[in-house]
């Protein structure tokens, strides 16, 4: 038995299957532990998939070079997820047509202070210019986001973690926030994780409620447009 299992483990670590095999594994791991937990936000999925992945990782040794090679086709399919947000959004046009200046305005104003809050704070605690540069797309998906980075010079992998942290944050901490401030709103709450915490935020308002999930779709979207825009125009000013 040993020896089959040394085999199928000598066959995985050197074929992309492995980061296939270990991230599905993994989440439906996560899954699991979500459920049993009562849906509790502290046992997010993609939070206990990380951790779970990254001790993996590290037990075996195995570089992150290879783990991506097998990842990189469920990494594909955010593109597909991504879109498939509108569906849902569709069912949702009669409050679109009713108060699209209201969030259009939302929007603008989160995505701008998304940004200059990130800045600010940095600026504050003396970090260098490439630190705030990598920190001015934070709040938008990661591939907008480190193509936003690499444009204006600041530290593309720097962006991609603080994506991650700052969507994590938000998928667990979010609810409570909003919930603090007496947002009962769904639209109003899909909108605001979406803005604050992109792609996880919005899985997490998928959980609320198909109105939250649906904002909070349309949020990705306007908020990486505008941030992109934006962002090079204002650095190219600056400087």
């Amino acid at each position: 038995m040993s020896t089959d299992l040394s085999s199928i483990w000598i066959y995985l670590s050197t074929s992309p299957l492995l980061g296939l095999t270990s991230t599905l594994i993994a989440y439906q791991a996560a899954m699991w532990l979500f459920e049993k937990g009562g849906r509790s936000p502290l046992l997010n999925p993609i939070l206990v998939s990380v951790v779970i992945i990254v001790g993996f990782l590290m037990a075996t040794g195995t570089e992150y070079r290879t783990y991506f090679d097998g990842a990189q086709f469920v990494h594909f399919l955010l593109g597909p997820a991504t879109v498939a947000l509108a569906v849902p959004l569709y069912a949702q046009m009669p409050i679109l047509r009713r108060a699209w200046p209201a969030i259009l305005l939302v929007i603008l104003v989160g995505a701008v202070m998304a940004g200059v809050s990130a800045v600010a704070v940095a600026w504050a605690l003396g970090g260098s210019e490439k630190v705030l540069l990598s920190l001015a797309s934070k709040s938008v998906t990661i591939p907008i986001a480190m193509g936003i980075t690499e444009r204006i010079g600041g530290i593309p992998s720097l962006t991609a973690v603080m994506v991650m942290l700052t969507g994590i944050f938000g998928a667990v901490c979010g609810g409570w926030i909003l919930d603090l401030f007496r947002v009962k709103d769904q639209a109003a709450r899909g909108l605001a994780l979406g803005i604050a915490s992109h792609g996880i935020g919005t899985v997490r308002a998928l959980q609320m409620s198909e109105t939250a999930g649906a904002f909070g779709g349309l949020a990705i979207g306007l908020t990486g447009l505008i941030t992109a825009v934006l962002v090079p125009l204002l650095v190219g000013l600056l400087r």
